[in-house]
């Protein structure tokens, strides 16, 4: 059994004396771990840096083996997310979210394309939050918890809608949220597509936020979200 994709490492861990196992992400595979014979040599353990982009060939006598990856880094963004705080903390979120929630070789290609174009983004920190907040809005989706912010869940009106459901994820208006509007979320323009500052990113931040770690953390057995998200809003936060 064997296959040829290039992919976004998500994760390495040393494995043995020599070896390293590692989880990549890619079009057509989804996430695959496999282990690199001599991964923590000098020659390749400073190219399994989360992030980094490689061509990688994984073979394994039978499918549900784990099987051993050979890897030839294409390019490291690791040099570009050491000099900027934030863009390392949003490195460490993207990887940490996708080795948590994917599930093994399921391919999300679409999820795939956007990943690495955000990754590609990193260092253009006056863009760079919005498009992760985007990001964080199609991990959901494709995790099957999309929201529905078109019209409101109560009126059917389309025009002011500022809260979220916290339960079903769908719009709601000023006008429909009525006594329970302390008990729902934030829905800023920039979750529906719109452009917006700072303070409204961080609004929607709250909001997938609150998807991620109350819905899919629960569906994933009540496993806490990584720690590396919440490392990047604060990040982010400090900067307002």
């Amino acid at each position: 059994m064997e296959w040829r994709d290039q992919g976004i490492l998500l994760s390495a861990r040393r494995h043995g004396e020599t070896s390293a196992i590692i989880e990549v992400f890619t079009p057509a595979q989804g996430r695959h771990a496999g282990v690199v014979r001599g991964g923590t040599s000098r020659k390749i353990a400073p190219s399994l840096q989360p992030g980094a982009q490689l061509d990688v060939a994984w073979r394994a006598r039978l499918e549900d083996h784990i099987g051993a990856f050979t890897v030839e880094p294409l390019r490291s963004r690791a040099a570009v997310a050491m000099q900027d705080r934030l863009a390392l903390a949003g490195l460490n979120a993207v990887t940490a979210l996708l080795a948590f929630c994917l599930p093994e070789r399921e391919p999300h290609p679409a999820l795939y394309q956007r990943t690495e174009a955000l990754l590609d983004m990193l260092g253009q920190g006056d863009v760079w939050p919005l498009a992760y907040l985007k990001w964080e809005l199609r991990l959901l989706e494709e995790m099957g918890y999309a929201l529905d912010l078109d019209a409101c869940a109560v009126t059917g009106a389309t025009e002011g809608l500022i809260y979220v459901s916290p339960k079903t994820g769908r719009a709601v208006s000023a006008k429909g949220a009525g006594e329970w509007a302390d008990r729902l979320l934030p829905l800023p323009p920039v979750l529906r597509g719109g452009a917006g500052n700072d303070a409204e990113v961080a609004q929607g931040l709250r909001t997938t936020g609150h998807f991620l770690t109350v819905h899919l953390a629960r569906d994933l057995g009540g496993k806490p979200l990584p720690e590396a998200r919440a490392r990047f809003v604060d990040a982010f936060s400090r900067r307002l």
